[in-house]
C-alpha cells in the first residue's frame, strides 16, 4: 500500500517567519488610510528582501531562473511602458517598447528556423497566455476541432479548453512522461471526421518528457489526416529556449516541420523578474484573426490590451547580455547539475528518474511535508521533482541530498524506499522489489 504523507503542520522555521512578518508587515489599507510615511514602507519592503533571500536559498522544485542581474534597467522604472497592439504595427501611445519586442521576437524565430516575413508573435503575460492564443489560432482554422492532448500536460491546456468550450481528448503517456502515440492514434480514428488540434509538450511540467513531433506527423498521416486538417501547437515553456542550444536535440524544435506555433516562458530560464512569454505562430494564420482599432493606432492581434512593455526590453538585455555562447553555457550546465543530482539520489538509494535532454529530476516524494516545504519542491502524487536551473549550485544539490537522507532515517528508522515504479518504471525505482531487479 501506497504510503501518504503526513499532514501539513508549521515547522518551527516557518512559524519563527510567521511571527516576524506578522510583527514588521503590516500589509493591511485601511479605509481611512492618509498616507503611511516612507521610512515605515521602506521597513516593510526590507523586511519582505530579507523573506525572500532567505527562501531562495532552498528554491529548488520550480522552474525559474533566480541568478540574473537588471540593476541596469532600473531607470526604466520610472515609466509606464504599454505595448497595447500589434507589436509589428506599433500604436499611437508613444510609451512603449514594440522595438525590443520585435527584436526579440525575431531572435526567436530564426532559434526556431521560420523566415521573418513567414511569422508573427509577440511578448505574453505567461505560457498561459501563449498558450491560450496558439490554441485559439488553431482553433480559428478549425472551428470543429478536436484538441488532443497527453495527460501530462500542463494543467492551462485543460483550462483552456473548457475556456474556449472545445472537446478536449486526454491522451494517455508513456513511463517517461511523453505522449503516448498508439493512443493517440486510436483517438484521431475515433474523431477520423473532425479535424485536429494538437498540442505537444516540449518538455512536460513534471518529467521534462518531450514529445516527438516527427512521430506525431507521422501518427497523423496514418490515421489519414493531411496538412490541411489538423494544426500543431508546440508547448516549449522551459525547453524552448534550452534545446536548440544542445547539439543532440538542436533541431527538435522547427517551423521547416508541419508545426503552427511554439510557445515559451520568458521567466523560466531568461530569468525575466516579470512573468512573460512568447509565442510565436505563422503570419498566414493572423490574417483573419485580427482587426484595427483606431483609438491605439494599432491591430488588435492579442489576447490581451494593454501589456508590460517593461518585459521585452528585461527579455531583449537578457538575451543581448549572455549572448548564444552565454545561454549554450548555462543551458549545458544545467544539464550537467541535473545529472549530478540524479546520480547522488539513485547511488544514495532513492528512486529517480532523468529523460534525455532534460534539467528536470524526478525521485520518490518524501513523506515529511516540512522538509518539502523546506526546499521549495514540486510534488505530484507520490513524486516529487526538482528543476536544476543557473541559481542551483552542487552546494545545494549536496545539501539537498544529505537532508533528504537524514530526514528520512530520523523521521522513519529503517526506512523502506516507495514504489515508484508505476510513476517512473521498474529500473528507476529503488524499493525493495524493483531494487533486486534493476
Amino acid at each position: 500500500m501506497a504510503l501518504t504523507p503526513p499532514p501539513h503542520t508549521t515547522t518551527e522555521e516557518e512559524q519563527r517567519h510567521n511571527n516576524n512578518n506578522r510583527c514588521h508587515m503590516n500589509l493591511a489599507i485601511s479605509p481611512n488610510c492618509t498616507g503611511e510615511p516612507q521610512a515605515n514602507l521602506s521597513a516593510v519592503i526590507n523586511h519582505y528582501l530579507h523573506t525572500l533571500n532567505h527562501f531562495n536559498l532552498r528554491n529548488l522544485g520550480y522552474p525559474t531562473n533566480q541568478n540574473f542581474n537588471y540593476d541596469a534597467l532600473a531607470p526604466l522604472l520610472q515609466f509606464h511602458l504599454n505595448n497595447a497592439g500589434d507589436p509589428f504595427v506599433g500604436s499611437s501611445f508613444r510609451l512603449n517598447s514594440t522595438s525590443f519586442e520585435v527584436s526579440v521576437l525575431d531572435w526567436f524565430a530564426n532559434l526556431w528556423d521560420i523566415q521573418k516575413n513567414k511569422y508573427w508573435g509577440y511578448v505574453t503575460t505567461g505560457g498561459t497566455e501563449a498558450n491560450l492564443h496558439a490554441i485559439l489560432v488553431g482553433r480559428e482554422q478549425f472551428p470543429d476541432g478536436v484538441l488532443y492532448t497527453s495527460e501530462d500536460s500542463h494543467y492551462s491546456i485543460f483550462k483552456i479548453a473548457r475556456l474556449c468550450r472545445m472537446q478536449c481528448v486526454k491522451v494517455r503517456t508513456l513511463i517517461s512522461g511523453e505522449i503516448d502515440c498508439a493512443d493517440l492514434k486510436a483517438s484521431l480514428l475515433h474523431h477520423k471526421d473532425r479535424p485536429a488540434i494538437i498540442n505537444l509538450n516540449i518538455g512536460t511540467t513534471m518529467k521534462g518528457a518531450i514529445d516527438d513531433i516527427d512521430l506525431i506527423i507521422k501518427t497523423l498521416e496514418e490515421s489519414g489526416f493531411s496538412r490541411d486538417r489538423f494544426y500543431i501547437h508546440c508547448d516549449a515553456a522551459l525547453f524552448g529556449i534550452m534545446l536548440p542550444f544542445l547539439k543532440t536535440a538542436s533541431k527538435i524544435i522547427s517551423f521547416k516541420k508541419a508545426i503552427g506555433s511554439v510557445s515559451v516562458s520568458g521567466h523560466k530560464f531568461l530569468g525575466c523578474p516579470i512573468p512573460c512569454g512568447v509565442v510565436i505562430t505563422r503570419s498566414e494564420y493572423m490574417n483573419s484573426s485580427s482587426r484595427d482599432v483606431e483609438i491605439i493606432g494599432s491591430r488588435d492581434a492579442t489576447i490581451t490590451g494593454s501589456r508590460c512593455g517593461h518585459a521585452p526590453i528585461f527579455l531583449w538585455y537578457a538575451i543581448k547580455k549572455k549572448g548564444s555562447i552565454g545561454i549554450q553555457n548555462e543551458v549545458e550546465n544545467c544539464i550537467a547539475n541535473a545529472r549530478y543530482l540524479h546520480n547522488r539520489l539513485s547511488d544514495a538509494g532513492i528512486g529517480a528518474m532523468l529523460n534525455e535532454h532534460s534539467n528536470i529530476v524526478v525521485f520518490e516524494r518524501p513523506l515529511d511535508h516540512q522538509f518539502s516545504r523546506r526546499w521549495n519542491l514540486a510534488c505530484q502524487e507520490n513524486i516529487a521533482h526538482v528543476v536544476v536551473m543557473q541559481h542551483i549550485t552542487i552546494q545545494m544539490l549536496d545539501s539537498f541530498v544529505t537532508e533528504f537522507l537524514h530526514k528520512r532515517s530520523f523521521s522513519y528508522g529503517s526506512f523502506q524506499p516507495l514504489c515508484i515504479a508505476e510513476k517512473v518504471g521498474a529500473a528507476n525505482c529503488s524499493c525493495s522489489m524493483h531494487n533486486l531487479i534493476s
